[in-house]
């Protein structure tokens, strides 16, 4: 496994060095399937940091490749907007009306008043309510897990811990819950032969059949007092209650991913990159008071979201580029986390940093991650019980990971826990 990655590695390095770079094109797919985004992303910030990409399968975009460059442009949603009316939050182009957009993809003040429909469920009062029932679902996974066997990580621990939480956020039927992540791997993946989704068809017929469960739990909800779950919310708050019915399900779509990718994603690639650095994990294992800075430095280094972007709302000077109203720029969250200007060793993956949270992962200003609280949560949570029970989970093979450049995740990785 290791040599392949390693040989993988050299060729992409040799190709990012010899293709001149008004050609790069760091949004395609496949650097991110097979893990050699890191070369193009290292030249971009080495060499020209405000990038634009003329030709892509996306059309024209600008790159901001730089920590400093991506909170400036995360801050400034004034000039920088998120609107689904002029192309939402990825770079392929995701143009909605309003009224049928989540939050995140709406600018100030229809932003705001929705995202705070939701925020009382991420507060630190209701994080101390979940955090027992987090730690016993956690525990029941790992009890449950096979010895001396080779099995899917990325199936057995990730995804089925995300789904036990996204079941009680929106306390949603808990027999249906593997629905929930992959209503996420239908939303991100791109179609593919083989793939989380073969066709754009496939993709539609199963999201259809997932999100009409939604619409009959705010039928249910609505009728009923509030409560503390995200479809009662959304159906009580003052700004979401009289959604649209494809405005409700577009909040609905965002929690699912939001509280699915980023744990998800980020557990398995902790244990990848703990694998990949075994002094690191000998050092866990005799010091597992260090999970409090492991946790955001597993964050950084897998970065979860890859990129996010913004649409230029006036002429603006940004690195000493010139960025033109209409212009489609990308914060490529997952180049900012590796910028050498703001990160001491980023290319090492190191466990116990003296600053583990100067990342990006989580974004800046209005759209900073309403539930990055509870991400770290989950993760703290997972790696003290995982501790508990076993010496080391050993990585037995390549991980394959999503055909997405928008999220930066697995869709499995085989490993084994000695008897």
């Amino acid at each position: 496994m290791q040599n392949a990655m390693a040989e993988r590695a050299r060729e992409a390095r040799a190709k990012a060095l010899a293709t001149p770079i008004d050609k790069f094109d760091v949004a395609d797919p496949e650097i991110f399937r097979n893990d050699t985004l890191w070369p193009w992303f290292e030249r971009l910030r080495r060499e020209d940091p405000i990038h634009l990409c003329r030709e892509s399968r996306f059309g024209p975009y600008w790159s901001v490749t730089k920590h400093r460059d991506i909170i400036a442009v995360d801050s400034n949603h004034r000039v920088f907007s998120s609107d689904s009316e002029i192309g939402g939050i990825t770079i392929q182009d995701g143009r909605q009306p309003r009224e049928q957009s989540s939050f995140i993809a709406l600018d100030p003040p229809m932003h705001d008043a929705q995202r705070k429909v939701i925020t009382p469920m991420f507060s630190p009062e209701n994080l101390a309510v979940l955090t027992p029932l987090i730690r016993s679902r956690a525990a029941q996974i790992l009890d449950e897990l096979p010895r001396g066997e080779t099995f899917d990580f990325v199936d057995r621990v990730a995804v089925e811990l995300t789904s036990h939480m996204l079941a009680t956020l929106f306390d949603f039927p808990f027999e249906n819950r593997r629905v929930l992540p992959r209503c996420s791997d239908l939303i991100l993946a791109m179609p593919e032969p083989g793939g989380i989704v073969e066709s754009e068809e496939q993709r539609q017929v199963e999201l259809f059949q997932i999100l009409g469960q939604f619409v009959g739990l705010w039928n249910e909800r609505i009728a009923l007092p509030p409560a503390n779950n995200l479809v009662s919310m959304l159906a009580h708050g003052e700004a979401t209650r009289r959604d649209t019915p494809e405005g409700y399900l577009g909040n609905i779509i965002l929690l699912i991913v939001a509280g699915s990718d980023t744990t998800r994603h980020s557990i398995t690639g902790g244990l990848l990159a703990l694998s990949q650095n075994p002094a690191q994990y000998d050092k866990l294992r005799a010091d597992p008071s260090l999970i409090e800075s492991m946790v955001p430095e597993i964050i950084r280094w897998q970065s979860p979201v890859a990129h996010m972007r913004r649409t230029a709302m006036e002429d603006i000077e940004l690195g000493g580029k010139k960025i033109k109203e209409g212009d489609k720029v990308v914060m490529w969250y997952v180049s900012g986390n590796r910028d050498e200007d703001a990160i001491d060793r980023p290319d090492e993956f190191i466990i116990d940093r003296e600053r583990p949270r100067q990342h990006v992962s989580f974004g800046f200003g209005i759209h900073r991650c309403v539930g990055m609280r509870l991400a770290e949560m989950q993760l703290r949570i997972m790696w003290e019980e995982i501790l508990r029970r076993f010496p080391r989970i050993d990585v037995v093979g390549e991980p394959k990971r999503m055909n997405s450049n928008f999220v930066k995740g697995f869709e499995a990785m085989p490993v084994r826990i000695a008897n």
